[in-house]
């Protein structure tokens, strides 16, 4: 059960940071990421997992994209391409452009370095085979599911949500994702045209919500003000990337947008949903939302919801 939206800015606790920290000392020493062996080989975990990705990122094509490894870990480009240019004098790496676009580098292993991740997966199975051998199947079920939430929570949490202009590239993009995606769901297909115009979700009007996973848009969420004088927001296009799906991800959206409501000075938030949505329905009505007769003219819209905000705490 996620925590209400009106927690979600709680302060954090030292006991959660010192939980934290505690187990990543834990782990990162009982898997060896400390030592400069890293699975007996002879380099550290650093080039270990950048010989990993590329591997994984250049599966299929010509290689990996250089900006695209540093992107996914985070690291500084002057760092990567230190990395890589050792790794090119091991002879385990290749470097090159991308075919169609000679500004793209890309790095793709060579036979040796091929041979090295091989040899890496199979010294990793056989160190997370040990650490499991010594518990029950019972208590290896209770350790996959903790570390599938814990995944989850560290994906939601390293997410950020930032506020955009209704006009800008990053906002029509996620409303093209967005059109699209509910194109295929709704039997009667969707017409763009219906989006909601930049100026309503832009300035004193509304606000525009986009969610980034490592520079990745993968989400957004739009509010516009409904009636200024009666103090009524509305809550439109609150979508999420496919890939980005069952994290919590919307929950957390619709959430940043009623903050943004309560800060705007509303005291009541509306929203309508298509038939077909019914984990949308479902999600509303979790999260307070009660069901209220038709308030507007959108053709798409089957189900309308209204929320009070007398208990969202402003940003």
């Amino acid at each position: 059960m996620e925590a209400p939206h009106e927690e979600q800015s709680a302060p954090v606790t030292a006991r959660d940071v010192r939980s934290l920290r505690r187990f990543n000392r834990y782990f990162t020493r009982r898997i060896g990421a400390l030592d400069d062996h890293y699975l007996g080989q002879d380099r550290p975990l650093g080039e270990a997992r950048l010989l990993f990705e590329i591997g994984e990122s250049g599966r299929g094509r010509e290689g990996a994209a250089l900006r695209e490894l540093r992107t996914r870990l985070g690291l500084d480009a002057g760092y990567l391409s230190r990395m890589v240019k050792a790794l090119e004098g091991q002879g385990l790496v290749r470097l090159g452009v991308h075919g169609e676009d000679s500004r793209v580098r890309v790095a793709a292993l060579t036979q040796a370095g091929r041979s090295e991740v091989a040899e890496q997966n199979r010294r990793a199975d056989a160190l997370a085979e040990g650490l499991l051998r010594g518990l029950t199947p019972a208590q290896r079920g209770e350790l996959t599911d903790a570390l599938g939430a814990a995944r989850r929570l560290l994906r939601l949490a390293a997410i950020r949500v930032e506020a955009v202009d209704g006009g800008s590239a990053a906002a029509r993009a996620c409303l093209d994702a967005y059109a699209a995606d509910i194109d295929q769901r709704f039997p009667e297909g969707y017409d763009p045209a219906t989006l909601v115009p930049p100026h309503e979700v832009s300035g004193d009007s509304g606000a525009f919500l986009v969610a980034y996973e490592e520079e990745l848009a993968v989400g957004c969420g739009a509010l516009r003000t409904l009636d200024a004088g009666a103090r009524v927001g509305e809550i439109k296009h609150v979508w999420v990337h496919p890939g980005a799906r069952r994290l919590g991800l919307a929950r957390r959206l619709l959430g940043e947008l009623e903050r943004e409501a309560a800060a705007r000075g509303l005291d009541v938030v509306r929203l309508d949903t298509h038939a077909a949505l019914t984990e949308a329905q479902a999600m509303y009505r979790a999260c307070g939302y009660t069901e209220i007769p038709r308030y507007n003219d959108d053709v798409y819209g089957a189900h309308f919801f209204e929320k009070r905000l007398s208990s969202i705490r402003p940003r």
